[in-house]
């Protein structure tokens, strides 16, 4: 099943850009999903399972590299934004 993930992260951290482009980068990293970003959100398209690891293993990475994040998503099952 595809999934459809729309995410914006707001950093905890004055200095907000960095930490913004390094969870995108991350995430482009992947390509076996689709990734395409807009002023305000990201988002995420592929298999349901794959996205939901990628977000997984990035979310993380962005939590051990900058600290706290406020990630707000929408997820849209059977749904292809891209």
């Amino acid at each position: 099943m595809m999934l459809t993930a729309e995410i914006s992260l707001y950093p905890n951290n004055e200095n907000f850009i960095p930490p913004i482009d390094s969870f995108i980068a991350r995430l482009n990293q992947h390509g076996d999903v689709q990734v395409q970003t807009f002023p305000t959100a990201t988002i995420v398209m592929g298999e349901y399972d794959r996205v939901m690891d990628i977000l997984k293993v990035v979310m993380k990475a962005h939590r051990e590299e900058f600290g706290m994040g406020v990630f707000v998503a929408k997820f849209i099952p059977g749904y292809e934004a891209l």
